[in-house]
């Protein structure tokens, strides 16, 4: 897995036992991997964070399995069956903006070194995915291309200015995660001049003879980023291709998208050496993206390019219910192509409200519900934003799962951080998702198999009461009480 880094004093202090705002990482797990020789489980670690409570990914008491019974129909119970696997796991991580690169170049050095830490490495909560602009997005100090406006030749491609402070962090974010590193980008509009209304924010669309223009621009982002030493593992082609934004925005219909990926980007790509980078479409909500798999996926020449498909979660703010079926239905329909979660982050950012438990619990929901519907890895938004969520030149600021208060030199983690880490801190690259079922609706519950054969089993209740439960891993059992709002990990 990741690299070892240096361990900063408050990875030494020991558990968190604080209930604060400003609270610091989690220890490591230990390495501890105990089996009978039939396999079987024999114990298992419980790492818990609860509200109201000190606890923040903090390690408990060992349990013991024990011969399972029939539960009671009064009993709740979740059921985890390693006979029978699925998708294989790729990661999780955040994205690297201009916003989060200007935050980090305003913290002191110890401060930089704790939130890489914090992070990446295997003290902290061991993200490996990365992702990051192709040139600007709303998140940053404005608007932003790599070429002059008109250089229809691109002849003036630069990324200099990424060099200043963004690229800087990745490639520190990058030498701690190592061989694990998944390195994605998305462009949120094509430059002024290419589009219909010739502005990037707003919408508007990709006019047809910038195209392959277009196309081109996305291997020479390859190409300068690669020649700075950071491996590109793939692109979205457009984030949020059917939203009309007041920020950087650009609008494809799944036609449009289709023959752009077939036409244009695919062939680009290969043409350029190319051919072994991912392009993920539609990068946009879960509501509409049927729609767009089945435009594109159904045409072979389009899907011959197409690594799978992106998403995020922004259809439950305006009232929706979060379509995890349809992500099902995807898996179902197209065995051959992967979902990635994209992007998500909590809007209505109030620095009163760090501690809004609601906001670690919706990642929490959309982790569990978008793993067992099959996705391969998870992507949160901006690593870190300030005290204001922010900078966006748009004013359209977030919450992050880590703040900084730039005014005092501090970090602040949020409870989020915390839950995104009951998963990304224990589940390895290339674990497989492990049936697991429960058997009332009050829990929620995934687990993956590591490729060591240890299994990683999170529990989350997100109810007023605590909750009683027995974890039933084939004919053993351990019986065990998860509290109001709190998460577990179970290891073993």
């Amino acid at each position: 897995m990741n690299s070892s880094f240096v361990s900063l004093p408050f990875l030494l202090m020991g558990l968190c036992s604080c209930n604060t705002a400003n609270e610091s990482p989690a220890n490591s797990p230990g390495n501890e991997h105990r089996t009978q020789s039939d396999d079987k489980p024999t114990v298992s670690r419980i790492y818990t964070t609860a509200e109201d409570t000190g606890e923040r990914l903090t390690e408990g008491s060992t349990l013991a399995f024990q011969p399972a019974t029939q539960p009671l129909e009064t009993e709740i119970a979740v059921f985890v069956n390693p006979g029978k696997t699925f998708q294989s796991f790729l990661g999780i991580g955040g994205a690297i903006t201009d916003a989060s690169a200007e935050v980090f170049s305003m913290l002191t050095g110890d401060k930089q070194e704790e939130l890489l830490n914090a992070y990446f490495s295997e003290d902290g909560i061991n993200y490996n995915i990365i992702r990051t602009s192709i040139h600007s997005s709303d998140f940053g100090l404005g608007s932003h291309t790599y070429i002059e406006e008109g250089d229809d030749a691109l002849a003036t491609f630069s990324i200099e200015k990424d060099k200043v402070k963004r690229i800087p962090m990745i490639k520190r974010a990058a030498s701690i995660i190592r061989d694990d590193l998944v390195f994605y980008a998305s462009p949120w509009s094509p430059p002024a001049f290419m589009k219909t209304n010739n502005h990037m924010l707003r919408g508007g669309k990709l006019l047809p003879r910038y195209r392959q223009t277009w196309a081109d621009y996305f291997v020479k982002f390859i190409e300068a980023y690669e020649a700075e030493g950071i491996p590109v593992w793939g692109v979205t082609i457009q984030n949020e291709p059917m939203a009309t934004q007041r920020w950087e925005s650009c609008i494809y219909s799944a036609e449009e998208e289709r023959d752009f990926l077939k036409n244009n980007l695919g062939p680009a790509f290969e043409r350029a050496g190319y051919g072994d980078k991912n392009i993920v479409v539609w990068d946009h909500n879960r509501d509409l993206i049927s729609h767009r798999a089945n435009t594109i996926f159904e045409d072979p020449e389009a899907a011959k390019y197409a690594w799978g498909i992106g998403f995020h979660w922004y259809e439950t703010w305006t009232g929706g219910d979060a379509k995890y079926e349809n992500l099902k239905n995807i898996n179902a329909s197209f065995p051959t192509k992967n979902l990635l979660f994209t992007e998500g982050c909590q809007e209505g950012f109030d620095a009163d409200h760090y501690e809004r438990w609601s906001n670690a619990e919706r990642y929490g929901n959309s982790m569990i519900n978008d793993f067992n519907s099959g996705t391969v890895g998870w992507t949160d938004w901006n690593i870190l934003l300030n005290e204001n969520g922010g900078p966006n030149h748009v004013q359209n600021f977030c919450f992050a799962p880590i703040h900084a208060d730039t005014q005092n030199n501090e970090l602040i983690y949020t409870p989020t951080y915390y839950y995104i880490g009951h998963f990304s801190k224990f589940i390895e690259p290339g674990a497989k998702r492990v049936s697991t079922t429960v058997s009332r609706s009050t829990l929620e519950s995934t687990s993956f198999q590591n490729p060591s054969g240890e299994i990683v089993t999170v529990v989350m209740n997100r109810t007023d009461e605590a909750i009683p439960f027995k974890l039933i891993v084939d004919d053993v059992e351990i019986a065990l009480e998860i509290v109001p709002h709190a998460m577990h990990t179970l290891v073993y």
